[in-house]
């Protein structure tokens, strides 16, 4: 018998649910810096100061959030609310992670419909947009340096990195070469026409430019659900598909406003992925924040419920796990060619630069939480503003 069950078996159910909400309320609240660092407070009170699980079962879990689409951080408190709380649990987990985030976006939402588009307060995101990109480029860093295990990763990188810029899809590429990677280190003397079968989704055709349209709630929602089920890797490749279906295909936001989207997601708590609240509610008022959530997180909800009684075979398997290799590497690629379309977009002065370089060497020399050097982009922002007026 394990401790978490031992413990279970302790407390009754309602107890448990409002230990399950109690914890991940407050983290949902507290836990700034990304999905590293809100795994690593789940870490210390859930191992070490709740003792609800030992440190290889919660290594399991973490290990089987990589094996499926979705945000890290959020499906480990799925996971951990259905180990403690059963079905319950698993909902109370993870929705107690996301609302405190969710509510907070949605009121920033509401202040920068009302004055976002305002000289002020653009001069207040003047700084953070730097900082953001900063952010990005220190993810790439940190975890280009895991993804890439050899040549053949190396390749793979390289090879989704130079079809995106020739306007291949970035789903196609995203799991032709986790595909492509699998087969390659699993049977490397597969005949030349069985390999043949690793390059088809790269030369699947990409769905076609539908260009702008009108506005549709069920049609942002599909949207939304669609990258929710398909989003591998960390949830910066969140502004690959972000970028290509809601400014490139339908047309619905400016690349400032992706760009405005994501520093919200940055300098808020809790999962990165409510930055798609944040383009629900400029697209479709409160209404559109609540189903853009919805879409977004659902699906992962779903997978756990699927997968946490399979993680023991799961993370046994080495044709997934080769799988695994090629999905991350190719989002570390989708994540390099967003960040340089949006480079170009927002660095126009050599200030900057200045502010993007300093950011990048703070984070990766003092480890600074990202939370602090965002807020110090708007001050920046601030102070260009007082000394304009």
């Amino acid at each position: 018998m394990t401790l978490d069950s031992v413990e279970i078996e302790k407390t009754s159910l309602s107890t448990r649910l409002k230990e399950v909400a109690g914890l991940f309320l407050k983290l949902g609240f507290t836990g700034f810096g990304g999905p590293a660092a809100l795994i690593s407070m789940m870490h210390f009170e859930i191992v070490k100061r709740r003792k609800w699980l030992d440190d290889q079962r919660f290594l399991d879990l973490l290990g089987a959030t990589q094996l499926i689409p979705g945000p890290n951080a959020t499906e480990m408190a799925i996971h951990v609310g259905f180990i403690r709380a059963g079905w319950p649990g698993l909902i109370v987990g993870g929705a107690c992670l996301i609302l405190p985030a969710m509510f907070i976006v949605l009121a920033l939402a509401w202040a920068y419909v009302h004055f976002g588009y305002t000289p002020q307060a653009s001069w207040l995101l003047y700084g953070v947009k730097p900082v953001i990109l900063a952010v990005i480029a220190q993810a790439l860093w940190e975890l280009g340096r895991k993804s890439v295990k050899g040549p053949l990763t190396a390749a793979a990188g390289i090879s989704v990195l130079v079809l995106l810029f020739l306007g291949v899809s970035e789903t196609a590429l995203l799991f032709g070469c986790g595909l492509a990677v699998m087969l390659l280190q699993n049977y490397r003397r597969l005949k030349p026409h069985f390999l043949s079968v690793a390059a088809l989704p790269f030369s699947g055709v990409s769905l076609p430019a539908i260009g702008a349209q009108a506005f549709s709630l069920p049609v942002m929602l599909l949207y939304f659900l669609k990258i929710g089920s398909i989003l591998y890797g960390s949830g910066y490749v969140l502004l690959a598909f972000l970028h290509a279906d809601f400014v490139v295909k339908l047309g619905w936001l400016t690349d400032k406003q992706l760009l405005d989207a994501i520093a919200i997601g940055q300098v808020t708590p809790g999962p990165v992925l409510t930055t798609a609240t944040f383009i629900g509610y400029l697209l479709g008022g409160v209404k559109g924040g609540l189903l853009a959530t919805l879409g977004i997180f659902l699906p992962s909800f779903i997978f756990v419920a699927v997968t946490n009684p399979l993680i023991p075979k799961l993370r046994k398997s080495a044709w997934l796990g080769s799988l695994l290799d090629g999905v991350n590497v190719a989002s570390i690629a989708l994540i390099a060619g967003v960040m340089w379309q949006f480079g170009k977009a927002s660095l126009n002065t050599p200030l900057d630069i200045v502010v993007i370089v300093v950011s990048f060497l703070l984070l990766i020399r003092y480890k600074i939480n990202s939370t602090w050097l965002i807020g110090a982009g708007a001050l920046l922002g601030l102070l260009r503003l007082v000394c304009r007026v």
